[in-house]
């Protein structure tokens, strides 16, 4: 019986893009995914989640590529303009969950130890988990089963009675290899099926 739900955050509580700054800065759009795509990429940013310092990810981009040197410095100096508000109809499924008190709620992220605090200051919501796992702070990331591992023990969750919510195919694909009953998260309409389906709302 499912009594724990495992939200991942950003693109599916959290509208969080690069190109929601990037657009500000480019005025040509194909530039601007390129720059995305081959600069400041996700492999390089989840270095970052993993446990690496914000200023030396900075700094190896900078001298891989110093005629983006600007355009690296903002990322993470404006990086909460890459926030773009809450994902609410998610946000209000996780309310619905939390108030029928069937459940504890916790969250699992790929997020730099740096900037979490940022958003948890900016959205309330990220207080209302039971516990969040943040992957900068463990230096460890998804998909690799030791960070669901420390989620599992620290909160003394069993697979067989959890359910995980990521939009990532890869981490949804790590947690069913762990046990864990998981939902690829495409929109919160689709979401509420699932649950619904399930029985858990």
């Amino acid at each position: 019986m499912i009594n724990t739900i495992i939200f991942d955050l950003g693109a599916v509580l959290i509208n969080w893009h690069p190109h929601h700054l990037y657009k500000k800065i480019f005025s040509d759009e194909s530039e601007m995914h390129h720059f995305i795509e081959n600069v400041c990429t996700g492999d390089w940013n989840e270095e970052q989640d993993g446990g690496r310092t914000l200023a030396e990810g900075t700094e190896v981009l900078v001298k891989q590529f110093p005629e983006h040197e600007d355009n690296i410095r903002a990322y993470y100096g404006r990086w909460e303009e890459m926030l773009d508000g809450p994902i609410q109809g998610t946000v209000d499924l996780f309310k619905a969950l939390k108030d029928s008190g069937s459940y504890k709620i916790y969250a699992l992220t790929n997020w730099s130890a740096e900037t979490y605090p940022i958003a948890q200051g900016k959205f309330d919501f990220l207080n209302w988990f039971d516990g969040v796992v943040v992957s900068g702070t463990e230096k460890l990331r998804k998909p690799f089963p030791e960070f669901y591992q420390i989620l599992l023990d620290r909160y003394k969750v069993k697979p067989e009675n959890a359910l995980f919510i990521d939009d990532n195919l890869r981490n949804v694909e790590a947690a069913r290899m762990l046990g864990i009953e998981s939902i690829h998260f495409t929109n919160p309409q689709d979401l509420e099926a699932e649950l619904v389906k399930r029985g858990l709302l």
